[in-house]
């Protein structure tokens, strides 16, 4: 072989296995995802991710490991994932509140959701409910409201911290009502569950899918659902609006998003798997045995969603007196 036959085949060979290499490189996924749920497990944020984590892994091959990052109404999950490598392998899985509540009543976050988070899709949706202990003193929504119209500030209720959505849900309700109510933080789901059935504070508001067992074994009372439809967990409880209060009416969803300018042909997968999986009649009861209605609303409607609840909640806040944060 001569000097430039040699060449020659030094090149083919280069030529011939870069793209192979580069290939391999740049094949998604290539190792597990990282599913960041903001709020401790248990919640019903939680059983949605795992519900759909579990399934996703099942179709992309490589594993989806949930990381719980609650605390500060999910702004700390939320930024650790607006500042992660965009590169397709961190995941966010939150609420209504992490992408609009918080923007609309939070003046200095460290993220903006709009430009800091690409939108995947919205996977359901979950109306919130109003309980009470089953041995407090309140049998219906009109008892509440005349035991807090009495005495001012006397019934306190459980939210994820100052701006969540269990905190706008609770501020619209007095608003409604008439009453001035007490807002008490706690991490999440479970404990302000905990807290409610113990007496700690007088009410909750929180999804159907967190308390409805609680309400099924006799440890809650449901008054009234917060969503704008009942819930087809507890079918026999009435919506607020059904009760004279329709300007209480919360909805609250959950939607899958990424670091902003992750890859699009992640994020496009990412798509498709989902809404593939939203569309499964196995996914379907699970979502639908914890109260929660399977939905798919792509990229485009989700960030449209989010600019339109964070407009509508700003208007909402000033009305109700929230301070902005």
């Amino acid at each position: 072989m001569n000097k430039r036959q040699l060449l020659g085949t030094g090149a083919a060979f280069a030529f011939g296995t870069l793209p192979r290499f580069s290939f391999a490189q740049d094949a998604w996924p290539a190792r597990s995802l990282r599913l960041v749920v903001p709020f401790p497990p248990g919640g019903g944020t939680d059983i949605v991710a795992r519900a759909l984590g579990q399934r996703l892994a099942e179709r992309l091959g490589q594993a989806v490991v949930i990381d719980n990052k609650p605390g500060a109404s999910t702004v700390i999950g939320i930024d650790a994932v607006a500042k992660a490598p965009a590169d397709g392998y961190t995941l966010l899985l939150s609420g209504s509140t992490s992408y609009s509540v918080n923007a609309a009543l939070r003046a200095k976050l460290p993220y903006d959701p709009l430009r800091d988070l690409a939108p995947i899709g919205i996977v359901a949706r979950t109306p919130l409910v109003l309980v009470v202990a089953a041995g407090a003193p309140w049998r219906t929504v009109d008892d509440l409201v005349r035991a807090a119209r009495a005495k001012p500030q006397s019934i306190r209720y459980a939210t994820f911290g100052s701006g969540s959505g269990p905190h706008l849900a609770g501020e619209l309700f007095a608003l409604a009502c008439g009453a001035k109510l007490q807002d008490v933080p706690y991490k999440g789901s479970a404990q302000a569950t905990i807290a409610v059935i113990g007496r700690e504070i007088e009410m909750g508001i929180d999804t159907v899918a967190a308390v409805a067992p609680h309400v099924r074994a006799g440890k809650l009372r449901a008054l009234g659902i917060v969503g704008a439809t009942r819930s087809s967990l507890l079918p026999e409880v009435k919506t607020l609006a059904e009760l004279g209060l329709p300007e209480a009416t919360f909805d609250a969803w959950y939607g899958l998003a990424a670091p902003a300018r992750s890859p699009v042909a992640a994020l496009d997968r990412l798509a498709r798997e989902t809404r593939a999986l939203i569309a499964e009649p196995a996914l379907q009861a699970t979502l639908k045995t914890q109260g929660m209605e399977p939905v798919w609303l792509d990229a485009a409607a989700f960030r449209s969603q989010m600019e339109g609840e964070i407009s509508r909640y700003r208007a909402l806040a000033h009305r109700a007196n929230i301070p902005m944060e």
